[in-house]
């Protein structure tokens, strides 16, 4: 394990914990009581709000900002330019404060396509994935893949990042999965 790299052109407020192994790339900005897990990526302009908690194996992609509000569970993939929200209706003459955001949950392994909105107050489930440029409106079941404006479920997704065939078997590694109650296992 070693420290973590922090581009000198970051910056980085007091109270953040940065796990070992962590890259922190040009223009970040990391708020106070920030929590960021062990070999993660930041890629170029990214900003950490205050209080936001980031799993182990995450990797963030240039240009996005995760609000206060969000959390990132482990193995979470943000693409570049992906948009949280936290406050379904920001007026800027009448700020509510972090006491009204709305939580979003994004679950361990799940992928935010380029360019995709998520509106707050939603869960994004295991490896489920978020197309480029997506805008997800209501939580996402787990291994599903989300498409379009507003984004609709178009089909399977493995824990590999492969698309399912009807029988719900991974094209990519063979993986067989199984509709329950409870959603996909």
């Amino acid at each position: 394990m070693s420290a973590p790299l922090i581009h000198e052109s970051s910056y980085i407020d007091d109270d953040v914990i940065i796990g070992s192994d962590t890259r922190i790339w040009h223009f970040c900005h990391i708020q106070s009581g920030a929590r960021i897990g062990a070999r993660c990526s930041l890629g170029q302009n990214v900003n950490i709000a205050n209080n936001v908690k980031i799993g182990n194996d995450v990797k963030i992609q240039n240009n996005v900002s995760v609000y206060e509000g969000v959390e990132l569970e482990d193995g979470v993939f943000c693409g570049p330019s992906c948009v949280f929200t936290n406050d379904f209706t920001p007026r800027s003459r009448f700020p509510k404060g972090s006491a009204a955001y709305k939580k979003t949950l994004v679950k361990e392994g799940a992928s935010i396509g380029a360019n995709a909105t998520i509106v707050c107050g939603h869960t994004i489930g295991e490896n489920a994935m978020v197309a480029a440029g997506a805008v997800v409106t209501k939580d996402v079941p787990r291994h599903a893949l989300m498409v379009g404006v507003p984004a609709r479920q178009r089909g399977w997704v493995c824990e590999c990042g492969g698309m399912l065939d009807d029988d719900l078997m991974c094209c990519g590694c063979g993986r067989r999965y199984e509709l329950t109650a409870e959603g996909l296992c």
